[in-house]
């Protein structure tokens, strides 16, 4: 029956009236029960053509105002009034996302957290595997954006140790080559220096089942690579085709969905070419408005998936609905 006007006022008349009130004998029930006090898993499932795709959300950070490149608390306010962004003190909070993808005979994830490397908000991914019922072992491919903490933290255990046993990883070579260039190591300040520890430690458990992407290529089945340096030298988009669709993981092109997008020449203090960064950022906004690409990020609002249009000379973020069946 299709719901009119009508239809919906006949129907409530029809409805008996204890439906419509609450018995003078009931109870409030569990009213003294103890609130959880923490968050339930950040799963979420969508489809894009034959494959099925799961959001998983590993926590947040929150990023300092200072770290902003070309912050204005002015023009902040009013990007942030037409794209919610949470910000907690002088600082925006923002998430962190890693996506499997399921295409029927394999199981490809897209980053892998920050387990424990990157304090207590944070390292959840694990648990929203578990809670979409996918064990470690069942990883057939890790395709990793770049190697920050904040994308390879997960691929290892507090030992240091593999999780994703059976998994290759797939990296860009430009982005391996740099994080384990020991002269360029040598010659960063000794501040930046546990970066390339972690960049290192995080992903040679995988130096003997290890892909090495450069340029456009296909990745693994269904995948091709995007390279999208400025925010690391080697960072990488990967594109998924199934079917007549596509969605891009553009991995670190936006860490700010209420402001990036009205200010794209923003840049953070951890992107190392902040020029290029901006730059990249442009051509692939760019891009994504005029082809109308599903997109999907590592710091876009939970659980980021959405479309991007253009607005003057800057952009807006329009979320993709729910989606209520696969």
């Amino acid at each position: 029956m299709t719901i009119n006007r009508r239809n919906f006022l006949y129907g409530a008349a029809a409805l008996p009236a204890a439906a419509a009130l609450v018995p003078a004998t009931a109870k409030q029930a569990s009213a003294s029960a103890p609130k959880a006090g923490q968050q339930v898993p950040g799963v979420y499932r969508f489809t894009v053509g034959d494959a099925e795709v799961t959001a998983l959300l590993d926590g947040h950070i929150d990023l300092g105002t200072q770290l902003i490149s070309g912050y204005d608390a002015d023009k902040a306010a009013t990007a942030m009034a037409q794209n919610i962004q949470s910000t907690v003190n002088d600082a925006v909070r923002i998430p962190v996302n890693g996506y499997l993808v399921n295409t029927g005979d394999r199981l490809t994830l897209i980053d892998a957290g920050t387990a424990q490397l990157m304090g207590p908000t944070l390292g959840n991914l694990g648990a929203g595997l578990a809670a979409a019922g996918v064990k470690p072992a069942d990883i057939d491919t890790v395709l990793l954006t770049h190697m920050h903490p904040d994308h390879s933290g997960g691929l290892v255990d507090a030992e240091g140790n593999a999780v994703f046993e059976n998994a290759e990883l797939a990296v860009a070579k430009a982005e391996w080559d740099f994080w384990y260039d020991d002269a360029i190591l040598a010659g960063v300040p000794e501040g930046n220096q546990p970066f390339f520890h972690m960049a290192r430690n995080t992903t040679s458990p995988y130096s003997n089942r290890l892909k090495m992407i450069e340029g456009e290529a296909e990745v693994a089945p269904g995948f091709s690579s995007l390279p999208l340096p400025g925010h690391t030298p080697g960072h990488t988009g990967f594109m998924l085709n199934s079917g007549v669709s596509s969605l891009l993981f553009w991995g670190d092109i936006i860490h700010m969905t209420g402001l990036q997008f009205a200010h794209p020449d923003w840049t953070i203090a951890y992107d190392m070419d902040p020029a290029q960064t901006a730059d990249t950022r442009h051509k692939m906004m760019d891009r994504a408005a005029a082809d109308n690409l599903l997109v999907t990020g590592a710091h876009i609002d939970f659980p980021g998936l959405g479309r991007v249009h253009r607005e003057g000379d800057a952009y807006r973020y329009q979320a993709a609905p729910w989606q209520y069946a696969l």
